[in-house]
């Protein structure tokens, strides 16, 4: 190996290793303060990267015991199965549409329908709270389970119409010669060859879902009905008073199956864009 290929792969790892640093060290942040006193977290001279005192699990034992941490918890996969489930329903049906049956307007529909993601959610709470107030879902779980998906769908339909569209044809047309009716050679054929799409879709949804602010903190003001992307937050800052510990030790243990998530599907979720960036 030259001592040109030796640098060029030192500065490689190199890179790779500090944005791994870059990467990890809000997780470590998190880990080591939910584990600190509150005497060592509000003293500037100790160290904020280590402990000089013993660990504690005080912030655990306030956030388990007097906080409703775990009926968060709760409602946020309430809500991202839910949501999950809606917006495979309407995705999936939507995206094969326009891909195979609509013809030449429906690259047009479907970029329209993208479009409405890209306007800002800001923009749509007083037409959502008309909508939740009609319903009668105001302070309720089931009002994100209705909002969420009005963004989800779009993108999603988007999505998974550039997986449909990079499935040959040759093979759906195979499976209707072979016997199969439209629904059959789309069951049997085409759905197995979508499932990273279908996967990507899965770990987007969820994973927005669960992690939403500005919706939950408008719709939801009880604390038996918030998810944990609000609940930490409006629990644990009072005022001016912010409690590190409890904070952050939420904010790790939320993180944990989103993290799970991304890496036992990360080939499924990188597949999927890749594809539809390529499309």
């Amino acid at each position: 190996m030259t001592l040109s290929k030796m640098g060029a792969r030192g500065a490689f790892y190199l890179a790779i290793t500090l944005f791994t640093l870059f990467a990890a060290l809000p997780f470590y942040v998190m880990l080591i303060t939910a584990f600190k006193s509150n005497n060592e977290l509000f003293n500037p001279n100790t160290n904020p990267f280590w402990f000089s005192q013993p660990p504690t699990f005080e912030h655990m034992n306030l956030l388990f015991t007097d906080t409703l941490f775990l009926r968060w918890m709760l409602n946020s996969l309430i809500v991202g199965v839910l949501v999950v489930l809606i917006t495979l329903a309407l995705t999936i049906p939507a995206a094969y549409s326009l891909a195979r049956l609509a013809g030449g307007w429906g690259e047009v529909v479907g970029i329209g329908i993208f479009l409405t993601y890209l306007v800002p959610p800001t923009l749509l709470f007083l037409p959502f709270v008309k909508v939740i107030a009609a319903l009668g879902l105001q302070n309720s779980l089931w009002s994100l389970v209705v909002a969420y998906p009005t963004f989800t769908v779009p993108f999603c339909t988007w999505l998974l119409m550039g997986f449909f569209k990079g499935i040959p044809r040759d093979i759906e047309e195979q499976a209707m010669v072979d016997g199969y009716n439209r629904w059959g050679a789309f069951r049997k054929a085409v759905l197995p060859l979508a499932v990273p799409g279908i996967l990507t879709v899965v770990v987007f949804a969820f994973t927005l879902s669960t992690s939403e602010f500005v919706y939950a903190l408008t719709f939801v003001q009880d604390s038996a009905q918030k998810t944990i992307s609000i609940g930490v937050v409006t629990e644990m800052v009072r005022g001016d008073v912010f409690r590190w510990g409890p904070l952050l030790g939420g904010a790790l243990i939320a993180s944990i199956p989103v993290a799970i998530l991304y890496t036992f599907f990360i080939d499924q979720f990188v597949a999927g864009l890749t594809a539809v960036a390529g499309d």
